[in-house]
């Protein structure tokens, strides 16, 4: 009782301070429904002066709703997962809601703890976009009840939505392109080679390498998933004596990090060396030279995920079910003709 007057007063006291009721203030508040620019300008300028601020947790349990919805990333440095997100936050502010978001930085005891807070929290949808997913845990999102999309890990529940990119149809794309313009010596760099969505597209690189060309020896290098990682990769194949016509890398963050090393070292590309990426993230197209890569929509993604999560039918929220990208080979600049030394 003592929680509520307080929480009436307080509205009592920005009301008067804008000079509107209560009831505007709390449609202000809780974005119910439209109100003038004019009055709801007031109305944040009344309660940012006297510092209030309201219990949106606690607000969504009175109403038995929430409004928020649960965004875990694995590397929210990495532009590919700030493009689902920024969708993801961009349709949600448009259906009045709001967004938590939490990062793992790939580690499986960080997901853990950020499950269990958006379970805690009860947010009304939640985007899992990560690759360190134990089954144990999709059964906990399962059994919450908790209208969810996992991207690239998991399988179908009854509340849990699955997308996934086909990784296989993208790097045999990139492979075969390659091959065709002479490459026989080509490596590929990863990270975090244990994950699924990772070992994927590192078995069928190997796999495709070895079809188009039966005598190749491939390579596999690993470095953190970022632009460092991927100059760190690079170094070591270059320490390593083995010198590649083409490089394949799991994402345009780590390709742009190797192409940096590799112009450092004095090589030029493609000339020297063809580099390829994956994902298509912006930096692809502004990076010189342009990076060859594969393009995956994430833009399209974060829709697909918000209208399965929080859509307005009750049927797509509840009955989970698969979803498949195709991805599209992308060439520019960073690649060409194969060296012939």
């Amino acid at each position: 009782m003592r929680k509520r007057r307080s929480l009436a007063m307080n509205l009592d006291a920005v009301a008067q301070r804008a000079g509107v009721s209560t009831s505007t203030v709390s449609r202000v508040l809780n974005n119910l429904e439209i109100v003038k620019s004019s009055t709801r300008s007031r109305v944040l300028k009344a309660a940012e002066e006297l510092n209030y601020h309201p219990n949106l947790h606690a607000r969504s349990l009175a109403r038995g709703k929430s409004r928020i919805l649960g965004i875990i990333v694995s590397n929210m440095e990495n532009p590919f997962f700030f493009d689902i997100y920024r969708t993801l936050e961009a349709d949600a502010h448009a259906q009045g809601l709001e967004v938590v978001v939490a990062n793992t930085d790939y580690r499986s005891e960080q997901l853990l703890a950020s499950v269990q807070l958006m379970i805690g929290l009860r947010v009304a949808g939640l985007a899992v976009i990560v690759s360190e997913m134990e089954q144990h845990l999709i059964q906990t999102v399962s059994g919450s009840r908790i209208p969810a999309a996992f991207y690239d890990v998991g399988t179908p529940q009854k509340n849990i939505t699955n997308i996934r990119v086909d990784y296989r149809k993208g790097i045999k794309k990139t492979v075969s392109y390659l091959n065709a313009l002479g490459h026989k010596r080509m490596a590929f760099v990863g990270h975090h080679s244990t994950l699924g969505p990772i070992s994927e597209r590192r078995k069928t690189f190997l796999e495709s390498v070895h079809r188009c060309s039966p005598g190749a020896e491939p390579r596999i290098f690993a470095g953190p998933d970022g632009l460092d990682g991927g100059r760190q990769a690079a170094r070591e194949l270059l320490e390593s004596g083995f010198r590649p016509t083409a490089i394949l890398c799991v994402n345009d963050f780590m390709a742009v990090g190797v192409m940096r090393e590799l112009r450092e070292e004095g090589l030029q590309i493609p000339r020297d060396v063809s580099v390829t990426g994956f994902d298509n993230i912006k930096l692809a197209e502004f990076c010189s030279p342009s990076l060859t890569t594969v393009h995956i929509p994430r833009e399209q993604i974060g829709h697909i995920i918000f209208d399965h999560v929080l859509g307005n039918s009750r049927e797509e929220r509840e009955v989970g079910r698969e979803i498949v990208i195709d991805p599209e080979l992308v060439v520019r600049d960073s690649t060409g003709v194969a060296a012939k030394n």
